[in-house]
């Protein structure tokens, strides 16, 4: 592990500044990606490297990587799973440990009895191209003892942008000038060339790693000139298959440093009518508290539901304000509301959703499955 004697804290005036910018304002595919951090917060770019690898090293930023838009390179959805009581633990461990495919794994609960409040774990999940998501949470479904799961694919995205340290002081209401553009998703087919160079762009990064010339490596893992490799990147970019260079940090656990970046998150729900969900979604989407916004259907179990944001703020009543700020601006607007709902976030654990089709059938074959029975 890198000895560095760099302030940790991420109240450190200079880090706070780093990580304003380094959490989610570097978009696309960036040659030289800690220059842009630089220019974005104004620390000198040696000082950036420093911070961030010293944060990465003791922990209080998890990981440093490049992000995709996995939703054009694989398909996947938000999924709900009813599980016994008894058994949630062990399931969210299950899908932490020994599913790379699921992503975000959080155990969730309401203040109210809620539509769909028994389906108390929640998770993405995103499985390469050409194999069903729907046999894969079959499989899964059978591994955790789960009575019924809910596949929420994603029809349209309204806002997605983590944020954190941005958004800690953001006031209920504080919102865009004009509504948010939906985003569609379409999955790209790549050639065997382009996976080689996306696994190695996409694979997070040791402390080690971190300087000026941060691609060179991953070009010769790809196999590959580093001038051959950017110019994939840059390409994907343009295709739309690139998130953002990004530093991610603890969502509720206590950092390193001892620090908390937020105490609290909600999913939101809103049920608005059929065929007004562009319109909601594009309100909902302008609020700059939402770390995400998205058109997905959920069902008569879940009170059919159609519009889904998630908010964080260090505290209960906070999280609760955003809520109310977005419930009087869809009155305003005169989208009508039949039902809504919070659930909270408990126990998290996010990690990367693995798309390489490749690592799909050695996972098939570790867990006793015919890839070619996985196959949509």
């Amino acid at each position: 592990m890198t000895q560095t004697t760099a302030p940790i804290a991420i109240g450190d005036p200079v880090n706070h500044r780093i990580l304003e910018a380094s959490e989610d304002k570097v978009g696309g595919f960036q040659r030289d990606p800690f220059a842009e951090i630089s220019r974005l917060s104004g620390v000198d770019t040696a000082v950036v490297i420093e911070r961030i690898r010293a944060m990465l090293a003791t922990g209080v930023i998890r990981r440093v990587r490049q992000t995709l838009l996995a939703n054009n390179l694989a398909p996947g959805a938000l999924v709900a799973w009813k599980v016994p009581e008894e058994r949630l633990n062990t399931a969210f461990e299950f899908l932490l440990r020994k599913d790379p495919f699921s992503g975000h794994i959080v155990i969730r609960s309401t203040d109210v009895v809620a539509p769909g409040c028994d389906y108390r774990l929640w998770t993405t999940l995103k499985v390469p191209q050409g194999y069903s998501v729907q046999k894969h949470c079959e499989f899964l479904m059978r591994q955790i003892g789960a009575t019924a799961f809910r596949l929420m694919p994603a029809k349209r995205m309204f806002s997605l942008g983590v944020g954190h340290m941005r958004r800690r002081g953001i006031m209920p209401g504080s919102k865009s000038d004009a509504p948010a553009e939906p985003v569609e998703f379409d999955v790209v087919q790549l050639t065997e060339l382009e996976w080689r160079v996306l696994i190695a762009l996409k694979r997070e990064f040791t402390p080690e790693e971190l300087c000026r010339n941060l691609w060179e490596t991953r070009a010769r893992e790809a196999g590959v000139p580093l001038e051959k490799f950017c110019e994939i990147a840059e390409d994907f970019s343009h295709r739309n298959l690139i998130g953002r260079f990004s530093t991610f940090l603890e969502h509720v656990k206590p950092l390193a440093s001892g620090e908390k970046v937020t105490g609290f998150n909600g999913l939101f729900h809103w049920a608005v009518p059929a065929g007004r969900e562009l319109e909601a979604g594009a309100e909902v989407g302008r609020f700059h508290a939402l770390t995400h916004a998205y058109w997905r259907d959920a069902g008569p179990d879940f009170g059919n539901v159609n519009i889904m944001a998630v908010a964080h703020a260090p505290d209960k009543e906070t999280v609760l304000a955003h809520k109310a700020a977005i419930d009087a601006h869809l009155k305003q607007c005169g989208i009508p509301v039949t039902l809504a709902a919070v659930y909270w976030g408990g126990r998290s654990e996010v990690k990367p959703s693995e798309i390489s089709p490749f690592a799909y059938r050695d996972w098939c074959k570790n867990v006793g499955l015919n890839p070619d029975a996985m196959r949509e």
